[in-house]
């Protein structure tokens, strides 16, 4: 059969066409392998997993342990040095590094260790800048920067101990590292509801400590599923940070009495400057975690007291109330220690100056409501109310002078008129705005009222019989004046019962649950 010219030219074309299309296949394929690579002096990645395969989901890792080493100081470390330790006793052992940003200086690790950077790249797919999708083993052994490992047996023994817990409360099994600090095993109570953490020792047992929280330096073994379902698994410090969020759900950590883990290391910075450096970050990140998980007080075990929440010299936690409801209560938490501290101390003095300059007053409505049920402010309250005969605002000369305006007396409380009506108000500082307010009543027939009224159920007139006499009550910490009879007078005011039934102020838009009491 003959093919004519045309035919051969276009089976031609179609051949070329088909080799065309072959080469630009092969040249696609090799950009995305390229893209996959990590880019010239870039640091290293693990594998990702297989897209679908869930965090936390232990069908996508395997037997064994990750080292991770996560707190370091760029300008001063060792963590080459750790990495090179442990791979020469365990080289088949994977090792992660994570960092908030790219080391600077650059890192010397050896082959093999990977370098994740929490920071996201612009340039970068967000899975680059997760740590949980480079660990593909069921265990991480969280190690502090400057430790040895000298025998492999130190981690078959941490592992032994964390898998002959089973599913029980113990989720994390640490071992002390020596020529530091001693840890301490502690027990911890978070209550979010009271933006508070109270930490108090644990006493040991002979098979080591089981208890909620460690101090001093350890080295930690725990599931990477559980490492990944905390809510912030690497925030610093660390060990700070895992415990208040496995305390939370009920974790315990059991403390081996050994092996212990080697430190050549000490002290672990080489200079008094880098060591103030390292401490100075530290209190840093410590606060800022604070404030990020809403824990305003700290309780050591010693018994002293941290504060991480507002002061006289910056603005109060929450801001206007709206509808009798702050915004904390929405939060399910309660007024913040800070803030309750602020109410007792401006309460402290302005009853102190009160009685001292012939003032006669009286706790007030939700005042005195809590000074019934705690002896001290409601829980959820956010301000003080005191009663005061306004015959007696003379005897004061800071309420006397104040007509208009306001006046800062010397220790930085604040004196005003308040603008919603006809009383006084003491705030806290010019700053911080929490405050005491003072409710001027005259007697007229035997029945105290006043000039100046709110749309709260409480703010009504009531019978003078109540302040003859007044009556001392303990409140705050002091004792201070009350009506008598303080259960029908609350009734009066609130309804039968009030005292023994806690509810919100304004249950329409927030309610006290019982079962949260």
């Amino acid at each position: 059969m003959r093919i004519s010219f045309c035919q051969g030219l276009l089976t031609g074309a179609i051949a070329l066409n088909l080799l065309i299309l072959y080469y630009v296949s092969r040249a696609q394929q090799q950009m995305m392998e390229k893209r996959r690579e990590p880019g010239k002096g870039a640091p290293k990645r693990a594998s990702l997993p297989i897209p679908g395969m869930g965090i936390g989901s232990s069908s996508s890792r395997g037997p064994g342990i990750t080292i991770l080493v996560r707190e370091f100081e760029d300008f001063e470390n060792y963590v080459a040095d750790v990495a090179r330790s442990f791979l020469k006793i365990r080289p088949e052992l994977p090792f992660v590094v994570v960092a908030d940003t790219l080391p600077y200086p650059p890192l010397a690790l050896p082959e093999g260790v990977r370098l994740v950077v929490l920071k996201p790249a612009p340039d970068q797919p967000p899975q680059v800048s997760r740590p949980e999708l480079y660990i593909q083993t069921e265990y991480v052994l969280v190690v502090p920067d400057g430790v040895e490992l000298d025998l492999g047996r130190q981690l078959d023994r941490l592992l032994k101990e964390l898998e002959g817990e089973g599913g029980g409360p113990v989720r994390l099994v640490a071992a002390p590292v020596l020529t530091r600090s001693a840890v301490q095993c502690l027990h911890l109570r978070v209550s979010l509801r009271e933006w508070t953490a109270t930490y108090a020792p644990a006493a040991s047992g002979s098979s080591g400590s089981v208890c909620t929280a460690l101090r001093g330096d350890a080295v930690i073994l725990i599931r990477t599923e559980d490492l990944f379902n905390l809510s912030t698994p690497l925030s610093k410090p660390l060990m700070t940070s895992i415990f208040i969020q496995t305390s939370l759900r009920g974790w315990k950590v059991k403390l081996l009495e050994g092996p212990a883990f080697g430190s050549n290391r000490r002290p672990l910075f080489s200079s008094a400057h880098n060591q103030w450096k390292a401490d100075s970050r530290l209190k840093e990140s410590t606060a800022r975690l604070f404030r990020e998980f809403g824990i305003k007080r700290v309780i050591q075990a010693e018994g002293k007291d941290q504060w991480y929440g507002c002061r006289k010299e910056t603005e109060r936690c929450f801001g206007t109330v709206l509808d009798d409801t702050p915004d904390y209560l929405y939060l399910d938490r309660w007024t913040p220690p800070c803030c309750l501290r602020a109410l007792r101390e401006t309460t402290k003095y302005v009853i102190n100056i009160l009685e001292t300059s012939g003032v006669r007053y009286w706790l007030e409505g939700g005042t005195l409501l809590g000074a019934a049920r705690h002896q001290d402010i409601i829980p959820w309250d956010y301000d003080v109310d005191l009663g005061i005969y306004l015959e007696d605002i003379p005897n004061c000369d800071y309420l006397k002078s104040l007509d208009s305006g306001s006046l800062t007396d010397a220790n930085g409380y604040v004196w005003e008129r308040a603008v919603e009506g006809n009383f006084y108000r003491v705030q806290y500082s010019e700053a911080n705005h929490l405050h005491v307010d003072l409710w001027p009543f005259y007697s007229r027939n035997g029945v105290m009222t006043k000039d100046s009224w709110t749309d709260h159920k409480q703010d009504v007139e009531f019978p003078e019989h109540f302040l003859h006499p007044l009556v001392p009550m303990q409140f705050a910490g002091i004792t201070a004046y009350a009506p008598n009879n303080h259960q029908s007078f609350l009734e009066l005011k609130f309804g039968e019962g009030v005292v023994e039934n806690p509810q919100y102020p304004n249950p329409a838009k927030k309610r006290l649950e019982k079962s949260k009491l």
